[in-house]
């Protein structure tokens, strides 16, 4: 008698779990998704891109005391900069936004590509692999022109001014998520730190 209590038991768990899911079965962290024009780019993503931001591709050189020009020009009266050290960031940065923004188009448009192609069903293996190819060499391009505006920034700065701003960004604390450092968009900090 007990083994069939214990049969009924367990046969009904599937239908349990069926139910308590609302009857729609499992969702995926990708439901919603599918009604993109671009399902492997967030509206944020094409929005980041198309303006020329991070979209966290500086992390190696931002998290390792290296700043960028976008956030030592938001925090330049904290870190005491002098017209002279504006002028060339601000110069340093320019030159960046505009690469970036043109190579977040390229990427955006290769995306896209690889989009049609599967929506159309005429992707073929030759395809893939080049279109793969040229996504990941814009993601290289885009990569570099970040992490290396990092580089030309840092000697534009005093040892001083780089500690303070790594204090200012709130780096070196414990908890990353506790604060929200001033010059970052909340919820891209929230994401890149992996906070709830």
């Amino acid at each position: 008698m007990r083994k069939f209590a214990l049969l009924v038991l367990l046969s009904l768990l599937p239908a349990a779990a069926f139910a308590q899911a609302g009857g729609n079965g499992p969702k995926t962290p990708y439901a919603g998704q599918d009604a993109r024009d671009i399902k492997s780019l967030s509206a944020d993503d094409i929005a980041e891109l198309r303006r020329g931001g991070g979209w966290g591709l500086a992390k190696a050189a931002e998290l390792n005391g290296i700043p960028g020009p976008a956030h030592v020009l938001e925090l330049k009266g904290e870190l005491g900069l002098t017209p002279d050290q504006v002028a060339a960031i601000s110069a340093v940065f320019a030159k960046m936004q505009a690469a970036a923004v043109a190579e977040g188009e390229r990427l955006i448009g290769l995306e896209y590509t690889l989009e049609e192609q599967f929506r159309n069903r005429t992707m073929t293996d030759a395809s893939l692999r080049q279109s793969l190819g040229e996504i990941e060499h814009s993601r290289q391009a885009l990569r570099f022109i970040h992490l290396s505006t990092h580089l030309t920034t840092s000697p534009l700065l005093s040892p001083a001014q780089i500690k303070r701003y790594a204090e200012l960004r709130g780096y070196g604390q414990e908890d990353p998520c506790a604060t929200i450092p001033a010059g970052h968009d909340p919820a891209m900090w929230r994401m890149h730190n992996g906070c709830k």
